[in-house]
């Protein structure tokens, strides 16, 4: 999967997981709004591995075009 997928992703359930939490809390189910915020931080950690996806293939980018020079 690719970084930017992993972050879609990620934001997906950072918006499902918000929704899942604020009905959770409006008919007072707690259980539900634990399982929202759960899965708020599951998508925020989604969303951390598509930047480190991305960040890593940035650097790998920026050594190829460094040793091409040479």
């Amino acid at each position: 999967m690719s970084g930017t997928s992993d972050k879609i992703k990620g934001a997906a359930k950072v918006a499902a997981g918000s929704v899942e939490q604020g009905v959770g809390h409006v008919v007072g189910n707690p259980k539900l709004e634990a399982k929202g915020a759960a899965t708020k931080v599951e998508g925020k950690a989604q969303e951390a591995i598509g930047k480190a996806k991305d960040m890593a293939a940035d650097a790998k980018n920026s050594i190829k075009a460094a040793v091409d020079k040479t």
